[in-house]
């Protein structure tokens, strides 16, 4: 993997601008089918004086400037890089602003992940993943060789692993080396090998292979959960040190001037930078990139209890999603015109705001039920409009396909395309 320069096809991201609105994009008015995004935009059109229908997903613009410049900061003052992890937003409008803010790369976690961003012309991908299946496998071979200004880096995390990737190369005819990490894992987690012999295998099977190029040490420190306590902090740290001790061990079998070490979602990042950086023995240079994703847009949730990040000088939530109020059958109940395909479910319910007696405790597909406290029970009339933070952006954005960025006034700045 080349030393990583993140650029892209500002042309191919700038064109979406461009690209006619109709039906296909929910919760938006229909009066702006027709337009496009540009038009949109230049009008500072306010979605829903223009009969935006709900429910609607919106960005704030103050909120992601101040995540970006927040984050960025943060990675420079504790000598890390920062490579986001795409799959969150899947937006490439989103990831040129991260790109401009400092990112050195992209992280994904599947080859379709891949092609999405290599369609709007990202070169330096994080492959945060194993590839063993031969079409996945031969595509980023390929991929690699048409283009000289490609980089990319996956894990292996099996001897086997590190022989069907070399086959399919060879078979392929291809010509460049795919670099690779291999992943630590944890006992009870997910990918990645259990113990140092593990590793080590691994590690050796990769450097003597012919069609790949050892690069560093991979893993993903959150997998086990989002304890913060002193406990849960204290796992964290053990495991950390875990892919410390392989760098170190493995120093004399990688194949870069560099070593990569990756690790970092967006709740231990402050134990990685810790970890991770810093006390190298001489002649042994170590990047470590971080991956966290839900930086940009933080949360009203997990990431709101559980990012190093938090508190006011902290990231800020930028992802909101509207409803409507479609019926008050009970005097504490109000149900919503927003459900499961709506918002996200997985890591806990929306929360109103400026309903601070209330709250969301079911969702079917299409309704929430909102449950009034008595302080409340006098707004949330039927047709009237409530807003709803959310918790794991992750599952909010794959339910949307654009999503207005508004400013503090409430008007559009721009409309973000995702391709899930």
């Amino acid at each position: 993997m080349k030393v990583m320069s993140p650029e892209f096809d500002a042309s191919r991201v700038a064109a979406l601008t461009d690209q006619q609105l109709d039906w296909r994009y929910k919760g938006i008015p229909a009066s702006w089918w027709g337009r496009t995004p540009a038009q949109v935009c230049a009008a500072a059109s306010d979605p829903f004086d223009d009969g935006a229908v709900g429910p609607l997903c919106v960005l704030r613009e103050s909120a992601l400037a101040h995540n970006l410049d927040t984050m960025a900061d943060w990675c420079r003052e504790h000598g890390v890089e920062l490579a986001p992890h795409g799959k969150t937003h899947m937006a490439p409008q989103l990831l040129t602003r991260q790109l401009d803010a400092g990112a050195c790369a992209v992280t994904v976690a599947t080859v379709s992940q891949v092609r999405t961003y290599r369609a709007f012309g990202v070169r330096d991908v994080v492959l945060a993943n194993e590839v063993v299946d031969d079409a996945g496998v031969v595509w980023l071979g390929r991929e690699l060789d048409a283009d000289p200004d490609f980089g990319l880096v996956c894990w292996v995390d099996s001897v086997r692993g590190v022989e069907l990737m070399t086959a399919a190369l060879a078979a392929a005819g291809v010509h460049r080396q795919l670099d690779v990490c291999v992943e630590v894992g944890m006992a009870g987690g997910r990918t990645g090998c259990r113990g140092a012999d593990a590793v080590d295998a691994v590690a050796r099977a990769a450097a003597d292979s012919e069609r790949l190029r050892l690069m560093g040490v991979a893993g993903y420190e959150a997998v086990g959960g989002h304890d913060v306590t002193p406990d849960g902090y204290a796992g964290v740290r053990t495991y950390l040190r875990e892919l410390r001790a392989a760098v170190t061990r493995l120093a004399g079998l990688f194949e870069a001037d560099e070593v990569v070490l990756t690790a970092g979602g967006s709740t231990y990042f402050d134990a990685v930078a810790d970890e991770l950086t810093g006390g190298w023995p001489a002649g042994l240079p170590v990047r470590t990139i971080l991956r966290s994703g839900c930086y940009l847009t933080h949360d009203d949730g997990l990431y709101r209890r559980t990012s190093p990040l938090h508190g006011p000088a902290g990231l800020r939530p930028a992802l909101t999603v509207w409803a409507q109020v479609v019926s008050r059958p009970e005097p504490d109940l109000a149900l919503l015109t927003m459900g499961r395909r709506d918002v996200s479910f997985d890591a806990d319910l929306p929360v109103p705001y400026g309903l601070a007696d209330s709250r969301v405790t079911k969702l079917n597909d299409q309704h929430a039920y909102l449950r009034l406290g008595i302080a409340d029970r006098d707004r949330g009339e039927v047709g009237s409009w409530l807003e709803f933070g959310i918790s794991h952006p992750c599952t909010v954005f794959d339910k949307w396909q654009l999503i207005p960025v508004l400013d503090d006034d409430g008007r559009v700045v721009d409309l973000i395309r995702t391709f899930f």
